[in-house]
């Protein structure tokens, strides 16, 4: 697996790349192709070290973010939730990939150059059709607990959320 790796305020040096390649390298062994691009971004606000490793693949996206006061406990977390993910959606994975050869999504990161305060991202996503349970595995993998997309069955937009109870609800354009 390739891998870019960016900073915000903090020098990447070379233990932190080292001990960084070395933990990201665990992870090839669930990626058959060396096409693979990994996008790790490390940043420090205040005193919180924030590591986040967006892995886009052909058929699905894997997303972890983690904060910690150390940044190598934040590395060894953030590659221990991407396997987690990985590993509990193992199943759905597989018989997605055998269905699908086509990518579900493809995130386009603007930064806001800002007069509004609040909006602090734009985020624009390609929509690609889906059933309810790809989106439910996608929203997962990306570890959010929201998703919207366009619904296979009906054509319409929906966006999926996490409700306390741990179900999931929709909420679809009339």
């Amino acid at each position: 697996m390739k891998y870019d790796i960016y900073a915000q305020n903090i020098k990447i040096t070379k233990s932190i790349r080292e001990y960084l390649e070395e933990k990201i390298s665990k992870l090839d062994k669930y990626f058959a192709s060396e096409d693979i691009k990994a996008r790790v971004l490390l940043k420090v606000i205040k005193n919180d070290q924030i590591i986040e490793v967006t892995i886009p693949t052909i058929h699905f996206l894997i997303r972890a973010e983690e904060t910690n006061h150390n940044l190598y406990n934040a590395i060894d977390l953030v590659i221990d939730k991407i396997e987690g993910q990985i590993r509990k959606n193992k199943t759905r994975i597989k018989s997605k990939m055998k269905k699908e050869k086509a990518n579900y999504i493809n995130l386009e990161f603007e930064e806001e150059d800002n007069k509004n305060e609040k909006v602090v991202k734009i985020k624009r996503i390609e929509m690609k059709p889906m059933d309810v349970e790809e989106a439910i595995l996608e929203m997962n993998l990306l570890g959010h607990n929201f998703f919207m997309f366009k619904n296979r069955d009906n054509n319409k937009m929906c966006v999926l959320y996490k409700r306390k109870d741990n179900n999931y609800g929709i909420i679809e354009e009339a």
